[in-house]
């Protein structure tokens, strides 16, 4: 990738060679020259990581990570889908992704590349470096047969242009203790629960967490290595709360679920005005999940039990005697590219009987565009390529948003990004992509 810049003659001095050409003399009191640079992408070599790295961590404020964060990250880089492009010595664009398999609607795995550990530096925007990345990453993603893309983005407006909809979202949210009482299930007193040491039952955890995963679109199966990340509490990071915990839930000597919690003590002049934080909670049925929220919110000494990234049809909300009491928040979470049409649709199944011809836009993609009959049910579909008249005409975009079944083809169309061709279709298309359950993302990458 090559680019070029106008400059005068007083700043090129110094900088003679085959790369710099005299254009003339554009204006009054000195000579202007092109200067020609270069810049290679490539595929990352581990000897250059701690530079690569270094570039990201700038990008992102250029507070450094904590050692064993920072080692983490480098042991979980996939050196060789991981991109970097250089400015001679310099590095001045990352992009990384990972290896998944994905959930998605009908509880298959489906192979997923997590595109990750983006950034341009700030000296070298506008000129083509991320839109290089994103090329070049897709076109690896196809050749892999990987026919999804997903990312989480620190800048959700970045990344529409590339063709990626936001499929899965989330609820953060602060339960007033002081204030909201639980209203928990029938057998909630049945389950018993124990603090445990974090690492000690890291396994444990590990498997509750493995047996959720197909229940869910966008949960992703952790790969050897992943296990690493709950345990990841740089004391930095903790903002003057405690070291993480674990509290287990177990019933008959069997684990049936998790949290992960630190808590951040705090008074006020009425008394302790404490937080616990809570990371993650994980149970295998309601009445497990019921039984953790209930101790959370019954922490001595606090007033407020915070968390993020739960799913949005999470059953605390259900639980709760106040819901505004609990100010929940909705944002963005998982972001899905459809990398191959036909193979992406073909690989979930439909809640309701479909037969239904995209007219798909895919002006980054261009071996999607086209015409697309999608044929399924719950048991399987079926999408190939037709000429027969389109039904539906949306972007690659949308079908992302749509495809984990947490955003309707209905409520894209009310923006004017689905078009019904066929009367009736929109309606058929939007509630066979639906799924009984809200995806969910319940960790970054």
């Amino acid at each position: 990738m090559a680019w070029t810049l106008s400059i005068p003659s007083d700043i090129v001095q110094g900088y003679p060679g085959d790369n710099v050409s005299e254009i003339g003399s554009p204006r009054a009191g000195g000579r202007w020259y092109r200067w020609h640079m270069t810049t290679e992408l490539r595929v990352l070599d581990p000897s250059e990581w701690d530079r690569w790295y270094g570039v990201l961590e700038l990008a992102f404020g250029g507070v450094p990570e904590a050692p064993e964060e920072r080692q983490l990250w480098r042991d979980l880089t996939e050196f060789d889908r991981s991109l970097g492009v250089w400015d001679g010595e310099l590095c001045v664009g990352t992009a990384g992704a990972f290896s998944f398999r994905l959930t998605v609607p009908g509880g298959a795995s489906v192979p997923a590349g997590g595109v990750t550990m983006v950034s341009v530096a700030g000296t070298h925007r506008r000129r083509g470096i991320l839109t290089s990345m994103m090329r070049r990453q897709l076109d690896d993603l196809r050749a892999a047969g990987e026919c999804l893309a997903v990312l989480t983005a620190s800048e959700p407006e970045i990344y529409g242009r590339f063709g990626y909809g936001i499929g899965a979202y989330s609820v953060h949210a602060a339960i007033d203790t002081n204030r909201v009482r639980l209203a928990v299930p029938e057998g909630t007193d049945g389950v018993s629960l124990r603090l445990a040491d974090l690492t000690e039952s890291s396994a444990v955890c590990e498997e509750v967490f493995a047996k959720l995963v197909p229940s869910r679109p966008g949960m992703i199966a952790r790969l050897p290595g992943w296990e690493r990340l709950p345990l990841m509490d740089p004391a930095g990071d903790r903002e003057g709360a405690s070291p993480r915990q674990c509290v287990l839930a177990e019933r008959g000597g069997e684990v049936v679920g998790f949290a992960h919690y630190a808590i951040k003590p705090d008074w006020s002049f009425a008394g302790a005005d404490g937080s616990v934080n809570v990371d993650q909670l994980m149970g295998l049925d309601p009445v497990a999940e019921a039984a953790l929220w209930r101790f959370l919110c019954s922490v001595d000494l606090t007033a407020s039990v915070r968390f993020r990234s739960r799913p949005v049809d999470d059953g605390w909300q259900h639980l709760v005697s106040d819901l505004r009491r609990c100010e929940p928040t909705v944002r963005d979470a998982l972001h899905v590219r459809l990398v191959e049409v036909g193979a992406a649709l073909e690989a979930r199944t439909y809640q309701a009987p479909l037969d239904v011809v995209f007219e798909v836009e895919d002006a980054f993609c261009p071996w999607n565009e086209g015409r697309w009959r999608l044929t399924g049910d719950a048991k399987g579909a079926v999408c190939v390529r037709t000429s027969d008249p389109a039904d539906l005409a949306l972007s690659a975009r949308e079908l992302g948003a749509a495809y984990l079944g947490g955003t309707s083809l209905v409520s894209l169309a009310a923006a004017g990004r689905v078009r019904e061709l066929r009367e009736g279709a929109l309606v058929e298309a939007s509630v066979a992509f639906g799924s009984p359950v809200a995806p969910w993302l319940p960790h970054g990458f």
